[in-house]
């Protein structure tokens, strides 16, 4: 072989090679193309004491997320505001957990084989008015940038932690609707300063309500996140079968907006109480009705069912595992699935393969 025809087969390979790499990064872009994604098989764990994850039975109701086949958690840690017009965000002594405490848990978790997503929230104080962190608004530009500045400050706190202790996924904000509906690009600043300084995946926890359809910073980060209490029934004692007909609309509309941002999906939070009527308003924290563990149970499963399956969904994140294994049982009517039917439905869904993803 010539010299000449040898240039021209090496010039050939690498043209090969770079246009290969090219139309590879453009299907990757694509709403078909999410491999590189996990599929999270999740569970929340919350405290709001200081010292609520470091304690012994904290170790151990963590321990009990492993039988169940949870593969994620999402750790929950608060800092608070006074107002939704309060410019300034800090830690309650006594009701935010303390860092040691919580990268115990963290170091627990990544033990026991469990990826972490830290998961900051931000709740108000004074809620007498009514209102809350989707609430959060301001009238003049300077204030916006106060705010902007004390969350951030709180946002890349916990950002340098999942640095530091090799945290998978990091949730910059949670429900925060005003604020992402009215300033996308002080958003866009904001993920860019964690960028700096965090280098694992990032997520935002949109309200299903009008929120997650209208946040226009999606393509700056790596999942979707979705707060999923979408209203299912106002029946007390709805059934599976009807649950999962109530799914069909709220499945059309994520398909369609997910086929515009071209991310995978995650339900970054979602739960139901044990307690007749819980489909109606998943999202009320009191329960209004009686005892209904089945419903509880029911409302899993049918989410699960519709939603498993679908190419662009990558898991869902569980309301809530609670910090001590004696939690839940058959006369709670609360969110916790600890000790209740929902539980099991958990583990039967948790312990079968990964569903196949595009």
């Amino acid at each position: 072989m010539s010299k000449r025809n040898f240039f021209y087969i090496f010039i050939g390979a690498i043209i090969v090679v770079i246009l290969g790499f090219i139309a590879g990064n453009k299907f990757f872009k694509t709403s078909t193309a999410l491999s590189r994604f996990e599929f999270q098989k999740g569970m929340t764990y919350a405290a709001w004491t200081k010292h609520g994850y470091g304690n012994v039975s904290s170790i151990k109701s963590m321990g009990e997320l492993v039988s169940l086949g949870v593969k994620w958690t999402a750790l929950v840690t608060t800092w608070y505001q006074d107002k939704a017009d309060s410019t300034e965000i800090h830690p309650l002594n006594e009701k935010t957990p303390s860092d040691k405490d919580l990268i115990f848990s963290i170091q627990k978790l990544h033990e026991s084989g469990i990826k972490v997503m830290l998961k900051p929230h931000l709740d108000i104080i004074v809620a007498s008015d009514g209102k809350w962190r989707a609430d959060i608004e301001f009238a003049g530009l300077d204030d916006w940038k106060k705010w902007f500045e004390s969350y951030g400050e709180f946002i890349l706190h916990y950002a340098r932690l999942a640095q530091e202790e090799k945290v998978e996924l990091f949730c910059i904000g949670t429900e925060l609707s005003s604020t992402t509906l009215n300033q996308p690009d002080l958003w866009r600043d904001l993920i860019n300063k964690v960028r700096r300084v965090y280098k694992g995946r990032l997520t935002y926890a949109a309200n299903w309500y009008e929120e997650f359809e209208g946040i226009r910073f999606w393509n700056d980060l790596d999942y979707a996140g979705i707060d999923a209490y979408f209203p299912l029934s106002t029946s007390p004692a709805p059934t599976k079968s009807e649950l999962k007909d109530a799914w069909k609309s709220w499945l059309e509309n994520i398909r369609y907006w997910q086929e515009l941002i071209k991310k995978p999906v995650i339900f970054t939070e979602v739960g139901y109480k044990s307690s007749q009527g819980a489909a109606g308003e998943p999202w009320q924290h009191d329960p209004a009705g009686s005892v209904d563990l089945q419903l509880q149970a029911d409302c899993y499963e049918a989410l699960l069912e519709t939603f498993w399956d679908e190419p662009w969904f990558y898991g869902v994140y569980w309301w809530y595992w609670g910090d001590n294994p004696n939690m839940g049982g058959e006369t709670h009517r609360g969110f916790i699935p600890q000790n209740k039917p929902a539980e099991e439905v958990v583990g039967k869904w948790y312990n079968k393969s990964v569903p196949q993803k595009n």
